[in-house]
């Protein structure tokens, strides 16, 4: 498994200044903070903590806008974005997340980064995830909790995520720690470390896939 430089984290200081300014920076526009000298909006903050914990040939499952896979690609990563929403960017449209065109143990990790609660066939998925993985491969995941899901995308009128495509059927606000521990282990996958960041408001789960034969 091929391991990749990660991106060179900003000083201690703008760390420090971007914490203190988390709350106010919840309230401001992301595309605003992201022409202020110094600051990182919440999704840079949340790439870059993904990308630390990427290595080998990545998979973005729920790409978006494959703004994650790009920036592996900037530091020589190998990384493919699937979406079901034609998001500019994607490298991959599907019909269903839960059926993927590629060999089984195929790719090192596989990410759902604030996407695993807009899938309605999610447990499909995670199988699906299961499959594609290679033994030592890692999956991650990121995801708000219920509550705070739902503050976030009412404020967030700027992300075209909520307010053009709009949540569906089958689409939740978020889950809870036990909910995803609970959904992790009916399909194979133990969680080896939770980070939060962002005040604790966010969490990144890195899982390890348990062989099932």
């Amino acid at each position: 498994m091929a391991m990749m430089r990660p991106a060179k984290p900003p000083s201690l200081f703008l760390r420090w200044l971007n914490s203190l300014l988390f709350p106010v920076k919840m309230i401001i526009p992301q595309p605003v903070i992201r022409r202020i000298p110094g600051l990182t909006t919440n999704e840079d903050i949340r790439t870059m903590l993904v990308l630390q914990q990427v290595t080998g040939r990545l998979l973005d499952i729920g790409c978006g806008s494959n703004r994650l896979v790009q920036a592996y690609r900037q530091q020589g990563g190998e990384g493919l974005g699937v979406d079901i929403y034609p998001w500019e960017g994607v490298d991959l449209l599907v019909a269903d997340s839960s059926h993927l065109p590629y060999p089984a143990e195929s790719f090192d990790t596989i990410i759902l980064v604030a996407s695993l609660n807009h899938i309605p066939n999610r447990e499909e998925v995670l199988e699906e995830v299961h499959r594609l993985l290679t033994p030592a491969g890692r999956l991650l995941v990121t995801s708000l909790t219920p509550r705070l899901s739902r503050l976030w995308h009412a404020w967030a009128f700027w992300d075209k995520d909520q307010h053009e495509r709009g949540m569906k059927p089958g689409e939740t606000w978020g889950f809870t720690h036990a909910e995803l521990l609970e959904m992790f282990r009916r399909n194979h996958f133990r969680v080896i470390s939770r980070q939060w960041f962002s005040w604790g408001l966010n969490n990144l789960y890195v899982c390890a896939k348990i062989k099932t034969s």
